[in-house]
């Protein structure tokens, strides 16, 4: 029998290998998130569960009660995830570009202590902020007097109009770490022999990374932003230990993490509604995929286009 006629042999070990992550994703992920869908679409009767199509999300969107909730969330959301775009983000290329330097002393050191808070826990973190920004016990008033600035200190976390970027800004402090890192790690990757050509033209310092680096490392960045995005429309921990399952003051810090989580589960007088938490999750899935979706099939197709 010849070889064209012969049957692709079955590679069981990479089967074997693969089962247990799939078997445990499937668990924890794929299976929650269509049962999360799925219950989107009843609702509770009686104690019993009704299939009532997508009456729950002309309810959510459609009912000043739950549609004034949502927008005031999604609005919030929005606003976290620009503050990182805009600070957290620049801020780890630069301080990427920094580090990458071949002249710099003790990058090790600095790039430890720039990613340590990645891996602190959010509720130390929230709850370690919500002290150091206390107007009673906090040390941020006397930090800002002991440079002269004390006049600028306000009660942040207790200020609609500042609350919810105060805690944006704590987020970027303790996130930064991750686009530095993968920004640092892909200026590595370019080729030397890319550098060397470009110091012959002259083009040193500050404008070879304008010209040379930054244009090589756009795939990069745009994936960090995508990560960004995702991240930033599924939080919910540091909102809810810093300013609590109401988000307050008066749910100026409210986004759509804590706002299903309130629902789901329910808090103080509200009852929790699986029904209705679920119709938010889902509504919270399909603005992360439209944002991928997005992102992959506009921003990086055209990426591809220009790379070379």
């Amino acid at each position: 029998m010849s070889d064209a006629h012969t049957k692709p042999k079955i590679r069981w070990h990479i089967v074997v290998f693969l089962a247990p992550a799939v078997l445990v994703y499937t668990a924890v992920m794929i299976y929650p998130l269509f049962n999360t869908l799925r219950l989107s679409f009843f609702t509770e009767v009686d104690q019993e569960r009704v299939y009532v199509g997508l009456q729950n999300f002309h309810t959510l969107f459609g009912e000043p009660v739950w549609s004034e909730q949502f927008w005031n969330a999604l609005g919030n959301n929005m606003w976290f995830f620009m503050i990182h775009m805009l600070v957290q983000n620049p801020i780890g290329i630069a301080l990427a570009a920094i580090l990458s330097h071949p002249k710099l002393r003790f990058t090790s050191f600095y790039r430890s202590a720039i990613f340590i808070p990645t891996i602190l826990s959010f509720v130390i973190v929230g709850f370690a902020w919500k002290l150091i920004l206390s107007p009673i016990w906090g040390i941020a008033p006397e930090m800002l007097g002991a440079v002269g600035l004390k006049s600028l200190y306000a009660p942040w976390l207790g200020k609609e109009a500042y609350a919810l970027t105060a805690l944006s800004l704590v987020s970027v402090w303790q996130f930064v770490g991750i686009p530095m890192m993968l920004i640092y790690a892909a200026l590595l990757s370019i080729p030397d022999e890319i550098l060397e050509a470009a110091e012959v033209e002259g083009i040193t310092g500050s404008s070879a990374f304008w010209k040379i680096k930054l244009p090589l490392i756009l795939p990069s960045i745009g994936i960090i932003s995508i990560l960004t995005f995702v991240a930033n429309f599924n939080a919910f921990d540091l909102i809810y230990a810093a300013q609590g399952a109401l988000a307050g003051p008066d749910f100026s810090t409210d986004i759509l993490g804590t706002f299903m989580y309130r629902t789901f589960f329910g808090f103080q007088l509200q009852l929790g509604d699986p029904h209705m938490g679920s119709t938010i999750a889902s509504g919270m899935f399909a603005i992360i995929l439209i944002g991928v979706c997005l992102y992959l099939f506009g921003i990086q197709s055209r990426m591809r286009r220009y790379q070379f």
